[in-house]
């Protein structure tokens, strides 16, 4: 039996310490000390001492209460997991980004419009044709500027199933399967060109919401911009969404014609205004550009009205439209016309103050609250007055046609809240929480009956660092919000991170809204891979991401078992049939099989690549230097590129993650012979 000796001390400095009397040292340091170093205020570059108590850590840094305190509540210790996840869009990035609540880490950034080298995104296999759904009239867009995110969800709860991403700038929508968290489908609008209002989903996930921002003539056609009232659309767009399949169906898909009122922001009812939905819409003016030619500028022009226009829709009503064949088809997508959607009682609108921004269904799904960038109040519609205003029918119309419910009829209250409300949020406490951009400032205001007899009042404001843009509160937009933290996305950070460069990141902040408590900024996370605008916040414990797929050979794209997947070593091969050349190749620690592949200049190549792993996080990369192919194989994945081997010479390939001792190894050679 091996001897239980005392093994010579470390030498730390002059201070003789031994193995032992390190680890007790280690082990006194309480936690809190460890979570106060953690603070992101950083006020002095000075590393503790060993055996440092809290207090002097605390004083070393010159932390304050406040900071100890947000440390504490942000830090999760390694190898813990966060109680939130949160999913932001990146703006002109393209992706959608993964943060960990409380501790704001960075888990993941998720590929969607955009080609991503790492996660091998457009750069061969299923993915190429993931973004091939998306090109516009067959032009490549590789390119996207997401904003809203927005998680599928059971009567009104999120579910953790899917992800929904919207493009403005091409008009799009993403989806993403929660199960892998990859990019499955992209969609083209092809009755618009730009979009703001999605994505949003009904309360069982039956259709994601979108509509455009700046509006053209219906499918994106040529009209000179003086026929702007005559020939220019907006559009509410339904997309139906098949969940057994993970698809967003286009032939089952509809959208509703509107005057060209520019729409914003969206929500689908829940509870009482189930069946419905809310748009808000800008330039109701109807203005147009022309700086040239003596027109006022955009943002004076559209001002110039004190009321826009909420777009109040009845979707139950118009599937019975749809099912009846009330509709035209405009570039293969049905369309209800705007004179058929007024008539028959599915499109309504109410005077709301200019420039509105967000509009949000509480939780109940009784009030709808909307925020207009040029007044300082919310204003928060009564869903059950609305409908006594559709009942009565004492309506006026716009110009087109389009019934104007009377505005002092359906609103509940308007509360007074600060300077450029945009976006609104709720707890599960009865209380709304308003981003104010030109405050930089969270407005927390409380609700009325039936969420609170103290209703319909400011209750609290606080600084933000700077120019927030919306704001998301742990499943703030569902039936059932879950309160304690909330995040500011601020579109300006100026001072608060080290200065590297003239591009500054944003700044989202954590923010603490426990109750009876006043809210407090807790954390700082520079965003510095685009401009965050929506986000939601989901319970970790709702997502059941697999950590392996489920067999070996598994195809992400179709999600299942794919017919040209290799299932063990030894059945490799290589087939040349006249001009194409097959492979169907395996992946393990350490070796790509076959490893020597020949073909001719102009050969087409079929290469299948299964990762037959079966261990978590035993990923394999494959790039093919020269011919811009770089995939990324988790564990149980099968994947194929085809490509003509157009340019000879030699080309080795090789694993891109280091997975194993020899990784360097797991290479193999590419050799085209010229002809």
């Amino acid at each position: 039996m091996a001897e239980n000796r005392e093994r010579p001390p470390f030498q730390i400095g002059q201070q003789k310490v031994s193995r032992r009397g390190l680890l007790g040292a280690a082990a006194g340091l309480s936690a809190g000390a460890l979570l106060a170093s953690c603070s992101v205020l950083q006020r002095k570059e000075e590393t503790p001492k060993l055996g440092a108590t809290a207090e002097e850590i605390i004083k070393q840094r010159q932390l304050t209460p406040e900071d100890v305190t947000a440390a504490l509540m942000t830090y999760v210790p390694s190898g813990k997991y966060d109680e939130f996840l949160m999913f932001s869009s990146t703006g002109h990035g393209g992706q959608v980004l993964v943060h960990g609540l409380p501790s704001m880490r960075l888990l993941k950034v998720i590929a969607v419009f955009s080609p991503e080298p790492w996660q091998g995104y457009g750069y061969g296999g299923y993915t190429n044709e993931v973004l091939e759904g998306g090109y516009f009239k067959g032009k490549p867009i590789l390119w996207g500027d997401t904003h809203h995110p927005a998680l599928s969800e059971t009567n009104g709860e999120y579910d953790g199933e899917f992800l929904f991403i919207n493009d403005k700038a091409n008009g799009r929508i993403a989806v993403i399967d929660l199960r892998d968290f990859e990019t499955k489908q992209i969609v083209k609008n092809p009755l618009l060109v730009n979009e703001h209002g999605g994505c949003f989903v009904t309360p069982n996930t039956e259709y994601v919401l979108e509509a455009d921002q700046y509006s053209v003539p219906l499918g994106g056609v040529y009209a000179p911009i003086t026929e702007y009232k005559e020939k220019y659309r907006g559009v509410l767009t339904f997309w139906k969404f098949d969940r057994q399949k993970g698809r967003i169906v286009p032939e089952e898909s509809f959208a509703i014609e509107t005057p060209p009122y520019w729409h914003d922001l969206a929500d689908a009812g829940k509870g009482p205004s189930h069946g419905w939905a809310f748009w808000n819409s800008i330039n109701t003016e109807l203005a147009i550009p022309g700086l040239q030619e003596g027109r006022p500028a955009m943002e004076i022009a559209t001002t110039q009205r004190d009321m826009d226009y909420l777009h109040v829709v009845n979707w139950k009503k118009a599937e019975e439209l749809i099912a009846a064949g009330k509709y035209e088809t405009i570039n293969g997508f049905k369309v209800i016309r705007m004179d058929v959607a007024a008539k028959e009682g599915v499109l309504f609108l109410i005077p709301e103050p200019k420039s509105p921004h967000g509009v949000d269904v509480t939780p109940g799904g009784d009030y709808i609250v909307v925020a207009g960038k040029l007044d300082p109040h919310v204003t928060v519609y009564s869903f059950a007055k609305i409908q006594q205003a559709i009942q009565a029918g004492n309506w006026d119309t716009d110009e087109y046609g389009i019934p104007v419910l009377p505005f002092e009829q359906c609103v509940e209250a308007q509360v007074e809240l600060g300077l450029g409300p945009l976006h609104t949020q709720f707890d599960d406490q009865g209380y709304a929480y308003t981003s104010l951009f030109l405050d930089s400032a969270v407005a927390k205001w409380s609700l009325g009956k039936p969420y609170r007899e103290d209703g319909w009042k400011l209750v609290e404001k606080l600084p933000v660092q700077y120019n927030i843009g919306h704001l998301a509160a742990a499943e703030g937009d569902t039936a059932k919000p879950a309160g304690r933290f909330l995040v500011a996305h601020n579109k300006w950070s100026v001072d608060r991170y080290a200065s590297l460069g003239p591009l500054l990141p944003q700044n989202a902040q954590l923010i603490s809204i426990a109750p009876n408590q006043p809210m407090r900024v807790l954390y700082d996370s520079p965003i510095g891979i685009g401009e965050p605008h929506y986000a939601q916040i989901i319970k970790r414990e709702r997502i059941k991401a697999w950590e392996i797929y489920p067999e070996v050979g598994w195809n992400p794209h179709t999600q299942s078992v794919d017919p040209n997947a290799v299932l063990k070593v030894g059945d490799e091969r290589i087939e040349r049939r006249g001009k194409t050349v097959e492979i169907w190749a395996v992946l393990l620690r350490s070796q790509i099989r076959p490893d020597l592949i020949e073909v001719e200049q102009g050969d087409e190549v079929i290469w299948h690549l299964t990762n037959i792993e079966r261990a978590k996080d035993a990923t394999h990369g494959f790039a093919l230097g020269g011919y811009n192919i770089n995939l990324s194989l988790e564990p149980g994945e099968t994947q194929t590129i085809r490509f003509v081997a157009d340019i000879p010479g030699t080309f080795p390939f090789y694993c891109t993650e280091f997975c194993s001792a020899l990784h360097l190894e797991m290479m193999g050679y590419f050799l085209v012979k010229p002809t």
